[in-house]
Formats: C-alpha cells, sequence, structure tokens
C-alpha cells in the first residue's frame, strides 16, 4: 500500500472513530447528568457519582462496540468472535477505569463537585483519555484485520 493510501486509510479510519466517539460521547454525557443532577439539579444518583458515571459508560460502551464493528472497522475480517468480545471487554474495563479515576481524582482529592466540575474530569479529560487508549487498542486487539495479518504472515514465511 502506497503512504498517500495508508495516510487515507488512517484518516477515514480515525474520522469514523471520532464520529462514532462523538456519539458515545453524548450518550455518556446525558445518560450521566441526568443520573446524577437530573433536571432539577438533584438527580436520582447525586451523592453516587462514580456508580453514576459508571452505568453511563457501559452505555456508551454498547454504542462504541456497534459502530466501530460495523462502520470505523467494518471492512476488516474477523474470526474467533468470542475472543473479541472478551478483549473487547477487558479493555473497556481499563478505559472506564481511566475515566472513573479522573471523575473520583477530582471529586474526592482535589474536592471539585457539581456540573462543571464532574463534566470537565469524568466526561471531558476522562473520556479523552480514555478514547485515546481505545483508538489503538480497538485497532489492535479488538478489530485486527485479519485477512491482512495473515497475508503478512504467508509473505513472512516464504
Amino acid at each position: 500500500m502506497t503512504e498517500p493510501t495508508r495516510l487515507g486509510a488512517f484518516l477515514r479510519k480515525s474520522g469514523a472513530f471520532l464520529a462514532v466517539g462523538g456519539v458515545a460521547f453524548v450518550v455518556d454525557a446525558v445518560a450521566f447528568n441526568v443520573l446524577v443532577f437530573g433536571f432539577s439539579g438533584n438527580g436520582p444518583m447525586y451523592d453516587q457519582p462514580v456508580l453514576a458515571k459508571t452505568i453511563a459508560i457501559v452505555v456508551a460502551t454498547v454504542v462504541t462496540y456497534v459502530g466501530n464493528r460495523y462502520w470505523t472497522f467494518g471492512t476488516r475480517t474477523l474470526q474467533r468472535r468470542f475472543s473479541r468480545y472478551v478483549i473487547f471487554i477487558a479493555l473497556n474495563l481499563a478505559a472506564i477505569l481511566i475515566q472513573l479515576g479522573c471523575l473520583a481524582f477530582s471529586r474526592y482529592v482535589l474536592g471539585f463537585e457539581g456540573i462543571v466540575a464532574d463534566n470537565i474530569a469524568g466526561t471531558l479529560v476522562g473520556q479523552a483519555l480514555a478514547t485515546i487508549f481505545r483508538f489503538f487498542t480497538y485497532d489492535r486487539w479488538v478489530f485486527p484485520d485479519d485477512q491482512a495479518q495473515a497475508a503478512r504472515t504467508a509473505l513472512e514465511s516464504a
């Protein structure tokens, strides 16, 4: 594959990944804010922001799986589907810990709380770091191109 072709493929994949992530970002933010702050300032989980964030991330993760599997990495041939689910879940647990760590650090170490602080720490900073982590790990371990890998292996062994 030539350099311009690789660059174009990388930009298409990155753009699709960011678009899917944008939708998941909105899902995460809306779910979190409704759970914690509701429509009047105190939602049903106001005193449990980390649990609310966990629920919001899990819902958003379903969106990212579907979007990334069928759009971002939709042209890839994948085998061993069950193991890919396990890998996806394990990597998303790590990504969830990144987001929750940002929220918990802000809330419980720095003492910041409220709609602005929680959204900056858990939704903006946490999700940005988790998205970078997901981009590189999904590409390599969750949705690798099995057909391209098999072709490279065949060339190396020839």
